[in-house]
């Protein structure tokens, strides 16, 4: 039982606390200011957001985790072999259930292996990385809590070479300027002999696209709506998360999913430092974009980051690509 006390912060704590707020507020008053009305899609995860987005990748319609772990299963000694890489650093690690295939062939090859998992859920890391080293007790897991869309924060040293991962295609969910800038970022820490493993979400017909991001058992709408029990706790804001549809569809021209919530009826909803926010019936917020790639697309995305692609593995299926991007000579 607890004594109902509320917790008491130092003054540090406090003063990171109200930062936090502060960033929170600015984005989504600055994000609100678009038309249409848009979210980024970090605030999908707290705890409660990375669990569901696990149980997403699961279902029978989310094609892009089976298909990215078909060629990590069938890739990972080649990719250790490439890259001798004995540091991996995860981007948005989760719970690096994928990572486990690539942790096993280093640890193949050297008992010296270190891992960084990067993420915003401070306490999703603390539980990846209690599992990984119960699993693996002489793996070095050093947790870095950080928003990669912002900056990318390591540790000084680092033991090379250095094998970054960044998969699940998450970089779809970037538009083309603020993925060459989270590249770039990756690209200052490489040093000579580093890569970086990336995953892309290839193009393909429409209905199997749409159908990942439309399941039937609705996982994927909670993990919509989520976003906004987020923000009631980030903000104190009075989002009614039952009042708002989900809706994701493919914008064939521009080569991405686009999900948003939509408003049930006309809504006004409070956020304490800034006007009330006035939702019109049918009126929706834009969740989530998630681009889907071709080769070219890559090459050009890789190119504007100073890198350059040097393998391109593809699952059985040609659903999903994971590619190895070196610094360019």
């Amino acid at each position: 039982m607890t004594s109902g006390r509320a917790v008491s912060l130092t003054p540090h704590e406090r003063e990171r606390a109200e930062q936090r707020r502060a960033l929170v507020l600015a984005e989504v008053r600055d994000g609100f200011s678009h038309r249409p009305r848009e979210l980024s899609p970090k605030y999908f995860y707290d705890q409660r957001g990375s669990q569901l987005f696990e149980e997403i990748t699961h279902l029978p319609e989310y094609y892009l985790t089976r298909a990215e772990r078909e060629i990590l299963v069938a890739r990972a000694s080649e990719i250790e072999s490439i890259t001798g890489a004995r540091t991996l650093v995860e981007l948005g690690a989760g719970s690096a259930a994928k990572t486990r295939i690539l942790l096993a062939a280093m640890r193949s090859q050297t008992l010296g292996v270190t891992y960084i998992p990067v993420d915003v859920s401070e306490e999703f890391l603390r539980q990846t990385g209690r599992a990984l080293q119960r699993e693996l007790p002489s793996l070095i897991v050093e947790p870095v809590v950080s928003d990669i869309s912002v900056s990318l924060d390591l540790p000084p040293t680092l033991r090379e070479p250095v094998l970054f991962a960044f998969l699940g295609s998450t970089i779809g969910n970037f538009d083309d300027a603020s993925a060459v800038s989270l590249l770039r970022r990756v690209r200052s820490h490489m040093r000579s002999g580093d890569q970086l493993l990336l995953g892309t979400d290839l193009r393909k017909d429409r209905e199997t696209i749409e159908a990942a991001y439309n399941d039937r058992a609705g996982v994927t709408a909670e993990f919509n709506r989520n976003m906004l029990r987020v923000l009631n706790a980030e903000l104190g804001a009075d989002f009614v998360p039952e009042r708002w549809a989900h809706h994701a569809f493919y914008n064939d021209e521009a080569h991405r999913i686009e999900m948003h919530l939509v408003s049930m009826g006309v809504q006004t909803v409070h956020i304490h430092g800034m006007p009330n926010v006035i939702f019109d019936d049918g009126e929706s917020i834009r969740t989530e974009l998630s681009h889907k790639y071709d080769r070219p697309a890559v090459d050009s995305l890789a190119a504007a980051a100073d890198l350059c692609v040097t393998h391109w593995f593809l699952d059985d299926q040609q659903r999903f690509a994971l590619s190895l991007l070196g610094p360019r000579p």
